[in-house]
């Protein structure tokens, strides 16, 4: 049975050595939304660039998670697209958004992100090495649940909802974003 990771334990169970960790290369800028993602901007400022990006900031602003996620860090982002959070329910984001909803809004926003910084790799291997699951716990205290299917990481929230990472490995200053094509729903 795979054991829920924090993120110090997932790096440390990566089959790839530390050396050969694509994390340690200097990472090259990649496109997302149509826009540059460079190594040295935080989270946040390559996500106010990202055209496919435009609800989270809006709720990363709402939630009041600006100066965390632009804090030294290190964190790993699992990032929904505008894509992803039109599939919620009809007026659920209108209402995530709302000043009084502020804590649950919080609540799922951090359970997209994980702390430390882990590439696709490392979470492929630590897949593998624990039977086909790794279990993060996330900064909101729940946990996700990675797998592979077909080649592809798939996160499994705490709900039974699935979310497919679509690109892997944008790197930032302060940690990486894996690109999603779902949201991801604490209990």
């Amino acid at each position: 049975m795979p054991k829920t990771l924090a993120f110090a334990a997932l790096l440390a169970s990566a089959a790839l050595p530390i050396a050969a960790a694509p994390a340690l290369a200097a990472p090259a800028s990649v496109v997302v939304g149509g826009a540059e993602m460079l190594p040295t901007r935080t989270i946040v400022e390559n996500a106010v660039n990202s055209a496919d990006h435009t609800t989270l900031v809006a709720a990363v602003k709402a939630a009041g998670l600006v100066d965390t996620l632009n804090s030294a860090g290190p964190f790993t982002v699992f990032a929904p697209t505008n894509a992803a959070f039109a599939k919620l329910p009809a007026g659920t984001v209108e209402t995530l958004l709302k000043p009084e909803n502020k804590p649950v809004l919080a609540k799922i926003l951090t359970y997209h992100v994980v702390a430390g910084r882990v590439t696709a790799a490392e979470l492929v291997a630590t897949i593998k090495a624990n039977g086909g699951q790794a279990k993060l716990t996330t900064v909101a205290g729940g946990v996700l649940t990675a797998s592979l299917v077909d080649g592809v990481v798939v996160l499994t929230d705490e709900k039974g909802g699935t979310a497919h990472v679509t690109q892997a490995d944008v790197f930032q200053k302060n940690g990486v974003i894996h690109v999603t094509d779902a949201v991801s729903l604490p209990n």
